[in-house]
């Protein structure tokens, strides 16, 4: 049956996310440590949770001091549906932000946002501490603060089970190379969009750790620092997310526009999956035709390249002009009309 038959029965509610990208849950709701229950711990905690959430959405440390968030700071409740004390370990206040009064204060704030639809990271994390060196895997003890920090970040982290193979590959002359081969290999099996490498070092009291990070052609680094795993592990991944944002934050101004995306080789699901990639850039669809479809998005067509790369999509080069016949002139006649020009948005296919 043809893609534009499905569309017409209506059968696109029931087709599950195709994308290797991963839909984060409870993005809006933030946990933070708190010391006791009384009021002004409370608030403490509530205001550090707003900070965290606009960090989370937009990916940029200036927005903390945006001008349009002032009255949300004063009264955070006015975009809170929910909260409660939480037993732990650790013992923390969990705030429940209400998703639609959010956005609206993002937008009336100028600030632009990072959607749930986000790129699944697998990360090799090696911690060197007093004890020796250890492959964090899944299902490890040690995974517990990874795992914590990933959801305090907004980023869906995924790690290897570190079996004995695996632990001979993540050494720390592996992940402090800038050569990811080995790594790559080893993580197709996991399914991920790209790779963290992070080599974690207790010196003292304190910890640290050197990070990298593969996703598409654009490699990334740092080094960050912390009182101890929990902390340096959250420094780590809000390093990671403030060098990602920039990739996937649609702009609220700028040099952005509306434009034509056509993508070619559609099927049920692939629909499924594009109409969820899309939805950041307000994807509008405008014609089938067998399996090519036509959308009408509006962005940067930057930031809709890295989000239509997670879902495994290859860009096509333009289309070129058709080539028409030269008709000789005839006095009197009518004008000939203009030959049809190439579509000037931008081509993909699965």
């Amino acid at each position: 049956m043809r893609l534009s038959h499905y569309l017409l029965v209506g059968c696109l509610s029931a087709v599950a996310l195709a994308a290797h990208a991963e839909t984060i849950n409870n993005l809006y709701q933030v946990r933070e440590a708190v010391n006791g229950q009384t009021p002004e711990e409370r608030d403490a905690a509530t205001q550090r949770a707003l900070d965290t959430l606009v960090l989370r959405l937009t990916g940029d440390p200036k927005a903390l001091s945006a001008g349009g968030l002032a009255a949300v700071r004063k009264d955070p409740q006015q975009i809170i549906s929910q909260y409660g004390f939480e037993a732990g370990p650790p013992e923390s206040l969990r705030v429940d932000f209400d998703p639609a009064s959010t956005d609206k204060m993002l937008r009336q704030a100028g600030l632009s946002s990072w959607g749930n639809n986000r790129p699944a990271l697998l990360a090799w994390w090696l911690n060197e501490g007093t004890d020796g060196a250890n492959l964090v895997g899944d299902g490890q003890p040690t995974a517990e603060p990874v795992r914590r920090a990933a959801q305090h970040r907004g980023l869906p982290v995924r790690l290897p089970l570190a079996d004995l193979g695996e632990q001979a590959l993540g050494t720390a002359k592996t992940l402090d190379g800038s050569d990811p081969a080995a790594l790559r290999a080893a993580s197709e099996r996991y399914g991920a969009d790209g790779l963290l490498a992070v080599h974690a070092r207790q010196d003292g009291g304190k910890w640290s750790a050197q990070w990298h990070l593969y996703l598409g052609d654009r490699p990334e680094q740092g080094k960050v620092e912390g009182a101890d795993q929990a902390a340096v592990a959250d420094a780590v991944l809000l390093a990671v997310s403030e060098r990602l944002a920039p990739r996937y934050v649609v702009k609220s101004t700028g040099a952005t526009g509306d434009m034509t995306l056509q993508v070619e080789g559609m099927t049920l699901e692939h629909y499924a999956a594009l109409g969820r990639l899309l939805e950041p850039f307000g994807g509008q669809l405008k014609s089938v035709d067998g399996d090519k479809v036509i959308y009408k998005v509006s962005g940067s067509s930057d930031q809709l390249r890295a989000q239509l790369a997670l879902g495994k999509l290859s860009e096509l080069p333009p289309e070129a002009a058709p080539v028409v016949a030269t008709q000789p002139v005839v006095p009197g006649a009518a004008p000939a009309a203009p030959p049809p020009q190439p579509s000037s948005g931008l081509r993909f296919h699965w």
